[in-house]
């Protein structure tokens, strides 16, 4: 072992790939290369995006803002630490990215369980809402009295609802608000059967939200059993991460000698190479624990997304009404 760190920290003197002008000129090459792509990418400008999109970017940079002002901090500190302790700068800045990343890599929890929590109360007032028109209620004196029953991460998309109905908003307008609010594909399907009953006002309406609560009530069991196995896995990967930092530290504090050979400039760049190894590892076990939804068709601000009246093959073609995808 001792034979191949000293062989390591003796590349830097070698000649070949990994002579330091060889490295340097990659370096260059590399960023220059990048420069000229993002000077293309500048020339040529980039597809206008839809307004759904922008919303949606728009609001990622919010979050990331304030995930950066409450992790940034933290992050700098423990690279600044990380960097005195072992006086390589690779480390110092790995670390800092791993603390500053730690939730998005090693969390997922919380988002899942926000999740299910959302679908699990769609189902409920798909229920409640159900239970309401089998009164013989019409729909716009079922939803005001099914919202007061909603669960709290419901509510006050549902009264902004209600609100636009007593402001006398057409109902399939307000509904579609209320997909937009809520920004999830499974509250979707149940707001576009109750965007076709007002529009089309055809019978059926509670069978139609029996199965889409009992279809919801599916997927939140699905998630959960999938949760419960993943925790494991979340948990061992956390031990795995948590062990090799602490063995790398406590080598480079108290057995400086033995890892002396990546203080060296060629023995940062194995260090990087390495910490991108671990940051690939970890991006792919983040990607494999997200749980894939489809995305949302009940959007209206592309020419593609219209809604379509069903006819019979004797009837004459409608114009189609904007709303659901064609």
């Amino acid at each position: 072992m001792n034979t191949t760190l000293a062989a390591l920290g003796s590349l830097g003197s070698m000649g070949g790939l990994f002579s330091t002008e060889v490295l340097y000129s990659i370096g260059s090459g590399v960023a220059v290369g990048g420069g000229l792509a993002l000077l293309l990418v500048a020339v040529r400008g980039l597809p206008v995006k839809p307004d759904h999109e922008k919303q949606k970017a728009a609001q990622r940079a919010s979050e990331l803002i304030r995930f950066a002002g409450q992790r940034g901090s933290l992050a700098a500190i423990v690279g600044l630490v990380v960097l005195l302790l072992t006086r390589w700068a690779v480390a110092g800045i790995a670390a800092g990215v791993l603390v500053f990343f730690w939730d998005r890599l090693f969390g997922g929890a919380g988002e899942e369980r926000a999740a299910m929590r959302r679908v699990e109360a769609l189902a409920s007032w798909t229920e409640s809402l159900r239970d309401t028109i089998a009164g013989a209620v019409g729909l716009e004196q079922a939803i005001p009295a099914s919202a007061r029953a909603a669960a709290p991460v419901l509510r006050p998309h549902l009264d902004a609802l209600v609100d636009r109905l007593r402001a006398r908003t057409p109902l399939p307008e307000a509904l579609q608000h209320l997909a937009d609010e809520i920004d999830d594909a499974s509250a979707d399907i149940i707001v576009a059967a109750l965007i076709l009953n007002a529009r089309l006002r055809g019978p059926g309406l509670r069978q139609v939200l029996g199965a889409l609560a009992k279809s919801a009530r599916e997927e939140v069991d699905m998630r959960q059993r999938v949760m419960a196995q993943r925790a494991s896995t979340r948990r061992s990967v956390q031990i795995v991460v948590a062990v090799s930092v602490a063995f790398v530290l406590g080598l480079s504090i108290f057995n400086r000698e033995f890892v002396e050979p990546y203080g060296s400039p060629i023995g940062q760049v194995v260090l990087a190479g390495v910490c991108a190894l671990f940051a690939l590892g970890f991006w792919w076990l983040r990607k494999l624990s997200t749980i894939e939804t489809p995305e949302r068709f009940l959007v209206r601000d592309e020419s593609a997304v219209q809604f379509v009246r069903p006819r019979t093959p004797a009837q004459q073609p409608l114009q189609p009404e904007e709303g659901v995808r064609r």
